[in-house]
């Protein structure tokens, strides 16, 4: 498995820290939370995420599938471009998803987190 962790990683860096439409320091607090949504370390303080992005990233790591297009409608009317809200969502699927890929690699190694 440590020959994917390279990958995993680079993954990670390009996602939250690459450029895009939403600031990195934004993306990398999105994926924090998703993260301890999804049994994670708690989300460090500082890095605040805007009230109407918070709840498609709780979404998004909890309920993905349950996501409407009239809540992405309601975040596109809210000034948020299409880009913007595809970036949120990816970093929160990536935290929530790499939180419990680390998780389960954790319980397999016999580390009872």
């Amino acid at each position: 498995m440590r020959r994917y962790m390279e990958l995993v990683e680079r993954l990670r860096s390009s996602v939250l820290q690459g450029k895009g439409k939403t600031d990195p320091a934004l993306r990398q607090a999105v994926a924090a939370r998703s993260a301890e949504l999804g049994g994670g370390p708690a989300a460090p303080p500082g890095a605040a995420i805007p009230a109407g992005l918070r709840d498609l990233v709780d979404k998004t790591a909890l309920h993905a599938y349950q996501i409407t297009d009239e809540e992405i409608q309601a975040l596109l009317r809210a000034g948020h471009s299409e880009d913007e809200i595809y970036e949120i969502a990816v970093s929160a699927a990536i935290g929530g998803g790499l939180a419990r890929l680390e998780r389960g690699l954790a319980a397999l190694a016999g580390d009872k987190r």
